[in-house]
């Protein structure tokens, strides 16, 4: 009977496993994913760089954000595209999938080797799976470690090194091989995504190695000083060959050093300590930020961190390094005067894995209250779905019955104690899932142009409206082959000012507008279609939630328009902005 039960656990987290791998995969190459602003500039970096043929120096459209990163992740980005020839959002993404898994694999081989040392038994497999799915579940995980973003290679490489320290202790005395492979992992997350990284790293290896041996200050610096030393000093010399084999040193030294680094300790406005204390900047908001990373998760890592505070003198030796790594990263990008708990994402594999090792420490009652979140959630996903189907027949019998199917499940491992802890992080995962399905239409046919309208466009110069920087990037993956060109969406121009400016353009327009050709009688109409509205205000959202307006607020149309022959009059100030 026992051998029965454990192979039915092992089934069931393979299952969750492979459900998670879907989850990350499904809907890749969508515009609407879950995602940060930065990866439309990132985008055009890597877009003009490959077509320059040189990886260096980076190519952008944008004053001053040419060096936005460090190049490494630009260069995996013309890879994994062939130089720009495959430029889907797919081929963009995947790489950092792949990392995320990574990541995850790594979570598991220490949950399952760890387990036996912290609880004082043999090796639990299952931990290992806890630990994998925890961090898989973590919406900041979802939202970060999918897109085209410095994240999931920043949280790999940066986590490597005490994946190493933890599953292999006696890497702990390595005087000099283990100190230099750990400086190139290192070295390669400052060419993702910072030199600045090297504070927490340096304060995580030191804070380790001193409580290796017991806080005896005197033999940490005789024994471990050049441990930490030569792994820092890789990392930085490695960094620093961007601006030797850059041909514009000075422009790495002011755009990224400066304006992205340095700048950050800029209050802008209020004092230095005004904003530490008060504001969405203050420690406050960051601490809450750091905690909710989890998304539905939230309230197990809370429970996690209460549980921890209340076993702090049994607590073992591989817990207490997790923790002074996350207070590592806590601490570093706590000076800044810009803070965010997305900063901290490469402290969340710590999280997950201390909640691995707690998972049966935490209440019942945290996982209910997670469980009731969701199905607040999967409620909320279902409502909106069923307005949108009212109006357009958007979904599928699959999308009803997986979000049926999730909602049962929900139900089930809700009512049934001894599932309770194994059913949460696979709920956590459906719940994405049905969010993924749930915008999926919206890369279909209503949400993209007409092939007759892709064709009409292919080859010809095209404006679009945006309101963030690089934001016209996205309509090279909608209209394909077209030069793409942005507009400020903020100018608020009409139909008739743009076909003043413009031979070819895009105009957003609100559902509730009849006139689809935006007044210009002479325009022509090449297509159009719907797309998810960006800000939404609070009368929209409560027409939404008791109106039953979901479509009309939820939605915008955009017509494709070719403006009345003649001269078109391109501002030369449009065309050097490129949507900034």
């Amino acid at each position: 009977m026992k051998l029965s039960e454990s192979n039915l656990r092992l089934a069931w987290y393979v299952i969750a496993s492979l459900l998670a791998v879907i989850t990350y995969f499904y809907g890749l190459d969508s515009q609407h994913i879950p995602k940060n602003g930065d990866e439309y500039p990132y985008e055009q970096i890597t877009r003009l760089t490959a077509v320059s043929s040189e990886l260096l120096p980076l190519r952008s459209q944008m004053d001053n954000m040419r060096n936005t990163k460090p190049p490494l992740l630009f260069w995996q980005g013309i890879a994994s595209t062939g130089w720009g020839k495959n430029w889907t959002l797919w081929d963009l993404r995947y790489p950092s999938v792949i990392y995320t898994l990574l990541t995850a694999a790594m979570l598991f081989m220490l949950g399952w080797k760890l387990s036996g040392r912290i609880n004082g038994g043999s090796r639990k497999l299952e931990t290992g799976f806890v630990a994998a799915l925890t961090f898989l579940a973590f919406f900041t995980t979802y939202r970060f470690g999918r897109p085209f973003l410095t994240n999931p290679p920043e949280v790999f490489w940066l986590f490597l090194p005490f994946f190493v320290l933890l599953y292999w202790r006696q890497s702990f005395e390595s005087r000099f091989v283990i100190p230099l492979l750990f400086g190139v992992s290192i070295g390669i997350g400052f060419l993702y995504k910072s030199f600045a990284l090297g504070l927490p790293v340096t304060l995580g290896l030191a804070g380790w190695y001193l409580h290796q041996r017991q806080y005896r200050v005197a033999e940490f610096l005789k024994q471990d000083a050049l441990k930490i030393a030569i792994p820092v000093a890789i990392a930085v010399a490695m960094f620093a060959m961007w601006f030797v084999l850059d041909p514009h040193p000075k422009a790495v030294w002011k755009e990224f050093v400066v304006g992205e680094n340095i700048g950050k300790f800029d209050p802008h406005g209020p004092s230095y300590l005004e904003k530490l204390l008060w504001g969405g900047s203050s420690i406050w908001s960051y601490t809450l930020a750091f905690l909710t990373n989890a998304g539905l998760l939230t309230f197990p890592v809370v429970a996690m961190f209460v549980v921890i505070y209340q076993r702090r003198a049994r607590l073992s030796h591989e817990e207490k390094l997790l923790l002074i790594w996350i207070a590592a990263m806590f601490l570093s990008f706590s000076l800044p005067s810009q803070r965010s708990g997305r900063y901290l994402l490469a402290a969340m594999p710590a999280v997950a894995l201390l909640c691995a090792f707690n998972w049966q420490h935490i209440s019942r009652k945290v996982f209910i209250a997670t469980l009731v979140s969701a199905g607040a959630v999967i409620a909320g996903i279902v409502y909106l779905a069923a307005r949108l189907q009212t109006e357009a027949q958007m979904y599928s019998p699959v999308f009803w019955l997986l979000t049926a199917g999730t909602a049962l499940f929900l139900l089930f491992v809700m009512l049934a104690p001894s599932l309770t802890r194994l059913g949460v992080n696979l709920v956590a995962l459906l719940a994405l899932l049905c969010f993924a399905a749930f915008l999926r239409p919206f890369d279909g046919g209503l949400g993209n142009f007409s092939a007759d309208a892709r064709r009409y466009a292919s080859g010809k110069d095209v404006w679009v409206p945006c309101n963030f920087r690089a934001q016209d990037e996205g309509h090279r993956f909608i209209l394909p082959g077209a030069e793409i060109h942005g507009y400020s969406e903020d100018q608020n121009l009409t139909a008739i000012e743009l076909a003043g400016r413009y031979p070819l353009f895009t105009l957003r327009q609100a559902l509730r507008d009849t006139v689809q050709n935006g007044g210009c009688a002479g325009c022509k109409i090449i297509g159009q279609r719907l797309d998810i509205r960006g800000r939404i205000s609070n009368e929209e959202l409560k027409q939404m939630i008791l109106e039953g307006k979901v479509f009309q607020n939820l939605f915008i149309r955009e017509v494709l328009m070719e403006s009345p022959a003649g001269e078109k009059i391109v501002p030369p100030q449009t065309l050097a902005q490129m949507c900034r």
